[in-house]
């Protein structure tokens, strides 16, 4: 028996390193107009950002329904020694309430933790594969409880994007919003801080955004695990990759991930960033 570990579609994961470390991944829907997708399954990234650019409708994103978490953790509940489930922010989704009703409703053999990562993105991905990590190498429940909710604290992300435009449509532009008004000639970075979206920085072009995306990277060293994600910019993201990887040491190999739709809702094209956890101090 192991102990089995969930995500949500809002972490980004690449499907083959999810596949790779058992990583169940619960999709979000997209609704373009009266379509709707499962984010990652139904509707790919590279259609959704066309769509996103080219068709009439803004897309909204809804929460899996707590059934669908019920079902899972039921599934994967009758072998495993227990089940970690961790997922987007609480603050800004309400995804991690709607597993939470889902593990009270699931009928597993196993205790349940659910788990707020308090981050979005790769963020929560690396969150995820630290506790898949763990529990590859056997370890018990409570050891990759514990090491998960280390994480947590640990973990951070930042994205340089080209325009508020769609964090503003979608309605998650929380604490950012001092960034309105202000950006005609700056590039907005936002992040997420206390488990809320707050402004970063606004960098007068894009290249001191990216700049700023290896500072941030720096000030969180020495580092654990650490990701380049982008929406629709895969020569900038490898580029910046290839570059962090010949300064920056990390405990696994950097990842380059791509924001897909549930996300791509609210930051839109040309978006770039950054996901890490830093190595526990002390």
């Amino acid at each position: 028996m192991a102990v089995r570990v969930v995500t949500d579609s809002l972490a980004d994961l690449p499907k083959d390193i999810a596949k790779d470390y058992g990583i169940e991944v619960v999709p979000l829907y997209v609704r373009f107009g009266d379509e709707e997708f499962k984010d990652g399954v139904t509707l790919s990234s590279d259609e959704f950002y066309k769509r996103l650019t080219a068709g009439p409708h803004s897309p909204k994103t809804a929460v899996p329904a707590v059934g669908e978490f019920a079902e899972l953790y039921s599934r994967l509940g009758q072998d495993a020694e227990g089940i970690v489930s961790i997922h987007i922010s609480s603050k800004v989704s309400g995804t991690l309430n709607s597993a939470e009703q889902g593990a009270k409703e699931a009928k597993a053999k196993c205790p349940i933790e659910v788990v707020d990562s308090l981050q979005a993105s790769m963020a929560i991905g690396l969150i995820a594969l630290t506790a898949a990590r763990a529990a590859k190498k056997g370890a018990s429940f409570d050891e990759v409880v514990k090491l998960t909710r280390s994480a947590v604290t640990r973990a951070h992300c930042l994205t340089l994007m080209d325009t508020l435009e769609y964090l503003e449509k979608g309605g998650r532009i929380g604490k950012a919003a001092a960034l309105l008004g202000s950006l005609l000639s700056f590039k907005p970075m936002v992040g997420l801080k206390d488990g809320e979206v707050h402004a970063f920085d606004k960098p007068r072009t894009r290249a001191r955004g990216i700049e700023k995306l290896k500072e941030f990277l720096a000030q969180h060293s020495p580092v654990e695990s650490y990701c380049v994600m982008h929406s629709t910019v895969p020569e900038e993201a490898q580029a910046l990759l290839t570059e962090l990887k010949a300064s920056v040491k990390s405990d696994v190999p950097p990842i380059l991930a791509r924001y897909g739709p549930g996300l791509g809702t609210y930051i839109g094209p040309g978006g770039l960033g950054i996901g890490v956890i830093e190595k526990p101090r002390g």
